[in-house]
């Protein structure tokens, strides 16, 4: 039986969070690491997602590490191909990869009392320190539709992209009409003979605003970096500015649905159609969708915007809830995320048992990254850790420095483990609850996919400013962890 391999710190998954992390610790030099991939090459979400017309819905300069810009993006919002590359010449170029394990698919971390042993597909690590960086949308929601296993033709989720089906001159289905399927749609329509989307509930759909860069622009940033930094507060600015219409504050809400229905009225014309795509509840309640060319696609003549949910499928014909019969040779379910039911929740183990159990009611964590009874384990990018309004990237940076001053507070020695105390948990919880509780999220009059199944919490976003959340959780407190705080540095430096 092969040792297992001792490292200070294991890092689950080398998307954003995964690579941001692992790049500062490269960087500071201070523990041994490993970063676990169950897939064969980093990029978390930009690797799945190849889907034609993938790109990001916040702007590039943005939409990447602020420790590491890249002044050349192509675009004012970057293909996938784009984000995929600059995350693979990060790992590289940051020297991340002797710390790489592709291909190793954590199957269980259980906590002995002293360190986490984590199982994976490619033998086992004992670490003093877990960190979950598995992401919220890398697990696909396969929707459970009576018939579908036995559709005559290819069916595939848009993050499991099958590049082999040839969908031109053929008659295709697209399930969902969520920021996936905004992208999708246009990207398919006057490629396929015919394209019937099912829609279940319309999108709000406000102006995206793309273009290329010039290249005089992307070689201004390049020999200027102060200028890309303006542009990237400009742009962070801009950003924060849209929390007021999540809060449902006035005149910023009414602004904001005005925009949109001007948007739609725009772009179509067709009484009927508009009418099928005015969503009845409120703007901001589920994601809003950032498109220019969504509603073009879906005026077309050989696309059908069908105003119901896939019901069932026989053999080759997708029938709607509204009882209407679609003759498909091909299926895309565009059917989003397990976003609050994490699955890896279930291979995590810690003092009284598992991460799931422990999440039964809705995921919780203290400032949104530790969780009670499982020490020394930091979660990145879940509960509570995402926004609605911002780029996630920033998000993550706050994270990752809450977790690099744990760190720091465990020291080198051996000394007692960080768990933040059930109280601090609790009370971290009630202050989300409180400020959730007159958001859009929770007041717009819809269901979505930031709120919990079970308890209708807002268990995903951070209900305030991105800046907020920095300044509540970004840096490490040992307090909540039944920890004195670290002493202050002498006056006078050295």
């Amino acid at each position: 039986m092969t040792a297992a391999v001792d490292v200070d710190v294991a890092v689950v998954g080398a998307g954003f969070a995964g690579i941001g992390l692992g790049i500062r610790l490269a960087r500071r030099r201070q523990e041994s690491f490993v970063l676990l991939e169950r897939a064969h090459g980093v990029g978390g979400t930009w690797r799945d997602n190849r889907y034609p017309g993938v790109a990001c819905d916040v702007p590039s300069h943005l939409y990447s590490f602020s420790f590491r810009p890249k002044p050349d993006w192509s675009r004012v919002f970057a293909p996938g191909a784009e984000i995929h590359e600059y995350l693979r010449d990060s790992a590289r170029d940051e020297g991340l990869d002797p710390h790489l394990r592709l291909g190793t698919e954590m199957q269980r971390a259980r906590w002995d009392g002293a360190r986490w042993r984590i199982a994976t597909s490619s033998g086992t690590y004992r670490a003093r320190v877990l960190v979950v960086a598995a992401g919220r949308l890398s697990e696909p929601r396969i929707p459970e539709i009576p018939g579908l296993s036995g559709f005559d033709g290819p069916v595939f989720h848009s993050a499991r992209w099958d590049g082999a089906a040839a969908l031109a001159g053929k008659r295709v289905g697209v399930v969902g009409t969520g920021a996936s399927a905004a992208q999708i749609v246009p990207a398919l329509a006057g490629t396929a003979e015919h394209l019937v989307v099912f829609q279940r509930t319309p999108p709000w759909v406000v102006p995206r605003g793309d273009r290329a860069y010039t290249p005089a622009e992307r070689r201004a940033f390049a020999l200027d970096p102060a200028a890309e930094r303006a542009l990237r507060e400009e742009l962070f600015d801009e950003a924060e500015g849209a929390i007021g219409a999540r809060r449902r504050v006035r005149p910023d809400i009414d602004r904001l649905r005005e925009r949109a229905l001007a948007h739609l009225a725009e772009q179509v014309p067709d009484e009927g159609l508009r009418a099928r795509l005015r969503p009845e509840y409120e703007i901001g309640c589920k994601r809003i969708v950032i498109s220019d060319d969504l509603y073009p696609a879906l005026g077309r003549d050989d696309v059908t915007l069908e105003p119901s949910a896939l019901h069932h499928v026989e053999k080759s014909t997708a029938v709607a809830a509204s009882g209407a019969h679609h003759p498909l040779d091909a299926l895309v379910l565009a059917t989003g995320f397990w976003t609050t039911r994490l699955p890896f929740a279930q291979r995590i183990e810690g003092r009284h048992g598992l991460l799931a159990d422990r999440w039964a009611d809705g995921m919780t964590a203290h400032a949104s990254t530790a969780v009670h009874g499982f020490p020394n384990m930091f979660v990145l990018n879940g509960p509570n850790a995402s926004l609605g309004h911002n780029s996630a990237v920033y998000m993550i940076e706050a994270q990752i420095d809450h977790v690099l001053g744990a760190l720091d507070h465990l020291g080198a020695g051996p000394g007692a483990p960080l768990e933040v105390t059930a109280e601090a948990e609790e009370a971290y919880t009630r202050e989300i609850d409180a400020m959730s509780a007159d958001t859009v999220w929770l007041q717009g009059g819809c269901r979505s996919w930031y709120l919990d199944e079970t308890s209708g919490r807002l268990t995903l976003l951070w209900p305030g400013t991105a800046r907020s959340f920095r300044a509540r959780n970004g840096t490490f407190d040992p307090r909540p962890y039944g920890q004195p705080p670290l002493p202050a540095a002498p006056a006078g430096g050295a």
